[in-house]
């Protein structure tokens, strides 16, 4: 059993309401508490832990149990984390339709597959946020890389991690939750 000091109940919450609870939560807490989040949305896995490590608290790990994801944060004092920084390169849904076939671009979708699956840009690249570090390299470096999630949040993330490997990202907002666009299907 895994001491925790704070239990934050995000069970039954979509992406991004895990995340956003977990960064409301965490600024009530003093630093060195353990935080266990309960959450059954997969994608949180990769969203808390990409969110910790992004704002300097330490994300200990995840285990399931039951089918919730119940994920343990420390919280780090104030002199260890760094404020939120959102990705400055951003455009919106309409901007992206007249890209969309510009081959100096890829779409880039790093939703959870199963996200994926039930409806997606036709011709978008599916990397999920979990596993953008080491699939970043499937991407070619001389096209701009447009990412898109369902909010605007795990692409967020993904587009300041491909930054800082020399890729030129753009996140897209509000993403697939505002996509009225045509889809695909992988059903």
């Amino acid at each position: 059993m895994i001491q925790t000091d704070h239990v934050l109940d995000a069970k039954g919450l979509a992406c991004p309401m895990p995340i956003v609870k977990t960064k409301k939560t965490m600024k009530d807490l003093e630093p060195g508490v353990v935080l266990e989040i309960q959450a059954t949305d997969k994608g949180s896995k990769a969203d808390i832990k990409a969110w910790a490590e992004k704002v300097g608290h330490y994300y200990l790990g995840t285990v399931e149990e039951d089918n919730v994801l119940k994920h343990y944060l420390r919280k780090a004092s104030d002199d260890e984390t760094v404020p939120e920084k959102k990705h400055d390169h951003v455009i919106s849904n309409e901007e992206l339709t007249e890209l969309l076939s510009d081959d100096r671009y890829t779409l880039l979708d790093v939703r959870e597959p199963a996200e994926f699956a039930f409806g997606h840009i036709p011709n978008a690249v599916s990397i999920p946020l979990g596993e953008i570090e080491e699939k970043m390299n499937e991407l070619s470096t001389d096209k701009k890389v447009l990412v898109i999630c369902r909010t605007g949040s795990r692409s967020d993330l993904a587009a300041q991690k491909l930054a800082s490997n020399g890729f030129e990202a753009i996140n897209v907002v509000p993403g697939m939750s505002g996509w009225n666009g045509e889809t695909s299907s992988n059903l």
